[in-house]
């Protein structure tokens, strides 16, 4: 996959944007932060690298590296996707009675 098609990967999951908070410009070069629009979480920080590594500058336990174009599939990259954008969106909360 591509850089630009982890990030599109990304943008389908609801109430998501891209920002690029590290940077000036928003080029190939930039980190992509994915973000989940109602509390702002990240869930992805996307970097132009290679393979799964501990979180750079993040908790290790909790945070993995995905490096673009390395030989991750596909599958593996969404499921590590889905289970960080599940950490981080909005709960619905049920109303006691």
């Amino acid at each position: 996959m591509t850089r630009r098609e982890v990030i599109d990967l990304c943008l389908t999951l609801p109430q998501t944007y891209e920002d690029y908070p590290f940077d000036e410009v928003a080029d190939d070069n930039a980190t992509a932060v994915i973000r989940h629009k109602a509390n702002k979480k990240s869930f992805a920080l996307i970097m132009r690298h290679k393979g799964v590594i501990p979180g750079y500058r993040m908790n290790k336990t909790h945070w993995n590296t995905v490096i673009i174009g390395s030989d991750v599939p596909q599958d593996a990259m969404l499921r590590m996707l889905e289970k960080s954008y599940d950490l981080i969106r909005s709960k619905t909360r049920r109303k006691k009675k």
